[in-house]
């Protein structure tokens, strides 16, 4: 049995229920309060993971921290088709690594953001601002070119890789943190591809896509 100790509104354990609910695989949820009860930082997590840090996955008596380490474990285990971290494939594999390494600067820099916004940290917001442009610039870009070669998708190929996942939440996420969209129409278009992939679940903030044009 998977357990997932989770926070609704953490873009990183959001990126853990979609990756479950795409690969259709059942599990329980195990809420840990982030704020304001900060249960995250309490001894009874810190003894599941000492770095105080969400999300965590059990799988039965296997238990694994960071969410782009988890996405590999579920995808390596559990898809069949090995197509969201297709292990068989060096080229595709190492595009995968360079953009979950992405994501984390995203992360880093648009979810920072946020936290200023929403849950009143001490950040540097304009400066985690300015850096999350920089990012989407060049993320839209890549999209750009790729789109023109025929491919929706941050990995070049026919399918979606956990590397879509992992730039997902905290770009849909970033107006929460005043980080505007509107100038980077290769990410509108290639986010709208990703809500429509089969399974796609939403959190708050996050929407399901639009009728089709």
């Amino acid at each position: 049995m998977i357990t997932l100790y989770d926070y609704e509104l953490s873009g990183n354990c959001y990126k853990i229920r979609l990756l479950l609910s795409i690969l259709g695989i059942k599990y329980h949820s195990h809420t840990v309060e982030f704020y304001p009860a900060a249960e995250h930082k309490a001894p009874w997590f810190r003894q599941i993971n000492p770095l105080g840090q969400l999300p965590v996955l059990q799988d039965d008596d296997y238990t694994l921290c960071d969410s782009q380490a988890i996405m590999v474990y579920l995808a390596s285990r559990y898809d069949s088709g090995n197509s969201w971290y297709p292990r068989d494939d060096p080229q595709r594999l190492g595009s995968v690594s360079r953009w979950l390494a992405f994501a984390d600067s995203i992360t880093n820099s648009a979810s920072s953001a946020r936290l200023v916004e929403g849950f009143f940290y001490d950040f540097d917001a304009v400066a985690c601002r300015a850096e999350a442009h920089r990012l989407f610039r060049i993320l839209d870009e890549h999209l750009w070119f790729n789109a023109k070669s025929g491919h929706h998708w941050i990995v070049t190929g026919d399918s979606p890789t956990i590397a879509d996942i992992a730039c997902f939440p905290y770009i849909m996420l970033s107006e929460e943190g005043s980080i505007s969209r509107q100038d980077y129409p290769a990410i509108r278009r290639w986010s709208d591809h990703v809500k429509r992939i089969p399974g796609f679940t939403v959190m708050p903030g996050i929407f399901p896509a639009g009728p089709a044009q």
